[in-house]
């Protein structure tokens, strides 16, 4: 039985009519069958009917957003700069999605109860790690590149990051497990105080990232840490160091990259944060060129804007088309940012509707919180769970001549070892720049986002913290710790369909139907979200499953349109003439062509940056490839 909802906010009667209309024909046909302009305006409709019933403060109480006199600004320069902490986007609500603030969630907090030590380890996660996590062969996802996948850890480390208790699980391991450590812990996610008694069953917690897409990955979540990332000079850049043949992020005294979040780090990191480090300072020379009387802050100020408009960019029009290869998908996430009258009429004209986000984009389309303060949610953070997207191994070529250079355990390439594929092994030989990684990202595959393919270096990690954990125990425990509904109550929470039986489940496979039943003790109701959108069938060109895109749906363009700087304040006077072109005109291969040429005429020949780039003749038909990227 689907479970009472009250909507957050009303609709239109137009919006009314599309939403009951279309009700009615995903009776007969899924939305992802129906003709790609019609299952474009199906999605419009769902969009509508998750901002009514799916959004949700983490407060029993909007006072703790805070207000202009609780919170008043008063260094007006943050009318038209965004503030580190993720202040003042709402000058109404000036605490809301900044550093410090709780998740909020897509489902009432009344039905997402704390779970009790029963639902919390049954059945145990450990148990369902070695049964549908643990990596047989690498299933790799042929549409996609690697760069996709280190994008989207590139993204999520801007958006969400829980806070930690010094109190740990102690992991109980199944009979016979041959865990080598002897025992597994992990830290307890901290729960924020108790400001209501609601608290007590339904705990907070709190996101010490800033929740708007502002970059602070790069920048910091704090201005105190921005500044630290600053060259103090008169310039507005970021600080980058230089070895004489290319830049690099500066480092600690202890080794770690000095950027605004260094958690997690590998390669891929590596590679994302300098160029975009890079890009901000290429902002920052075509601004003062501009505006040569300009102080430093104002420089950065809008080089950071430039910056963090075009990541959005990017991650909306280029990223998402390349993981969610469905025709309604293309139309449906330019539109977002175009709108439906498409890029060379809005580059042209301008917004032809002042207000219509489907008519001429999100950007500059005005503000909307749908009923309820923006914050990212919990059940966001479990559909972002996506490690299976990294293989166990990378082959590395060279950018200008195509040959190969090494393969590298991913492995090899974690924490303090991220810039060990730019070393060289043997003079000049293997020693690799940054375009050789980026053009060996671009030809590598992925993993699929499935069962049984994470990595197994992943499954035995062995972090700065100095535990040992297994990454998919640990997906499998923080969805349950955090209460992420299981997954048929995460889909009647979203009006989906429940599945009856596991066969249902699994869309006919009888093998896996039938190894789910066993796991879970016959017992459909209490199979994990992450398990359950691993196994059900995926709609054509779907990289993740259709159960998790409804939460994407919705937050999509939640990001953007609860943003004043992106859906509100979306003109020159914030951005400059000449951001705002940057912004407009400018793509990922853009941003790799600039900073490094030699990939300039194979990104000519590919197509969208996230899937596998055009190879150089001398990377073709090499042996240790062919299970990671195109032959």
């Amino acid at each position: 039985m689907e479970p009472v909802v009250t909507p957050s906010y009303k609709t239109s009667l137009s919006e009314r009519l599309l939403v009951n209309l279309f009700h009615y024909v995903n009776k007969l046909v899924a939305w992802h069958k129906l003709p790609r302009f019609v299952a474009a305006i199906n999605l419009e409709a769902l969009r509508i009917e998750l901002r009514q019933y799916n959004l949700h403060d983490g407060y029993a109480s909007g006072a703790a957003q805070g207000n202009q006199s609780t919170e008043p600004m008063t260094d007006k320069r943050f009318e038209h700069a965004r503030h580190s902490d993720g202040k003042f986007n709402s000058t109404a609500m000036p605490r809301m999605g900044c550093a410090g603030m709780r998740f909020g969630r897509n489902f009432p907090r009344q039905l997402t109860p704390k779970p009790t030590e029963e639902e919390l380890w049954n059945p145990n996660p450990r148990m369902l790690s070695q049964r549908f996590m643990a990596r047989k062969a690498f299933i790799p996802a042929t549409s996609l590149n690697l760069l996709a996948a280190a994008w989207i850890q590139f993204q999520t480390h801007d958006w969400f990051a829980h806070e930690s208790s010094d109190i740990n699980h102690d992991i109980p391991l199944p009979k016979g497990d041959h865990w080598p450590h002897g025992k597994m812990e992990l830290p307890r996610t901290k729960e924020d105080e108790i400001l209501d008694k609601t608290d007590l069953n339904c705990p907070g917690y709190k996101n010490i990232n800033t929740a708007w897409w502002d970059s602070s990955q790069i920048y910091g979540s704090s201005e105190a840490a921005t500044n630290s990332l600053r060259n103090m000079d008169n310039d507005g850049k970021l600080l980058l160091s230089s070895d004489g043949r290319a830049q690099f992020l500066s480092r600690d005294a202890d080794g770690n990259p000095l950027t605004g979040f260094n958690n997690n780090w590998w390669i891929g990191m590596e590679m994302l944060h300098t160029l975009f480090a890079m890009e901000h300072n290429s902002i920052c020379d075509t601004i003062r060129t501009a505006h040569p009387d300009w102080t430093g802050d104002q420089i950065f100020d809008k080089a950071r804007l430039v910056n963090c408009a075009l990541m959005a960019k990017i991650h909306t029009v280029e990223w998402t088309p390349a993981i969610l290869a469905h025709p309604a998908l293309k139309i449906a996430m330019n539109a977002n940012w175009w709108g439906l009258v498409g890029e060379s009429l809005t580059k042209l004209l301008g917004r032809v509707s002042p207000t219509s986000e489907v008519i001429s984009g999100i950007p500059g389309s005005g503000v909307n919180q749908f009923g309820a303060p923006y914050s990212l949610t919990e059940e966001f953070v479990s559909v972002y769970r996506m490690h299976s997207l990294i293989p166990d191994t990378i082959a590395f070529f060279s950018a200008k001549s195509g040959e190969h250079k090494r393969t590298i355990p991913v492995e090899e390439t974690l924490f303090s070892k991220a810039q060990n594929p730019l070393k060289s092994n043997d003079g000049d030989k293997n020693g690799m720049s940054f375009a050789d990684t980026f053009y060996s990202f671009g030809i590598n595959y992925p993993g699929a986002i499935t069962n049984n393919n994470y990595p197994s270096f992943l499954r035995n990690l062995t972090t700065p913290d100095g535990l040992h954990r297994d990454m998919g125990t640990v997906d499998l425990l923080r969805d349950r710790e955090r209460a992420v509904p299981r997954y048929n109550q995460f889909r009647r929470l979203l009006r989906m369909p429940a599945p009856r039986t596991f066969l249902e489940l699994t869309g006919g496979n009888a093998p896996l139907a039938e190894s789910l039943s066993s796991a879970y003790n016959g017992d459909i109701e209490t199979v994990d979200a992450l398990i359950g959108s691993h196994s059900e069938p995926l709609p054509k060109g779907f990289g993740f499953s259709d159960t998790a895109f409804r939460v994407f749906i919705l937050m999509a363009s939640r990001r953007l349109k609860s943003d004043r700087f992106i859906a509100g304040q979306w003109n020159e006077e914030t951005y400059t003439k000449e951001g705002l072109r940057w912004v407009q005109e400018m793509g990922m291969k853009d941003v790799l062509g600039r900073h490094f040429p030699e990939l300039k005429d194979v990104l000519a020949k590919s197509g969208n940056a996230f899937a596998p780039w055009g190879m150089r003749e001398a990377s073709m038909g090499y042996g240790g490839i062919e299970t990671n990227a195109p032959e």
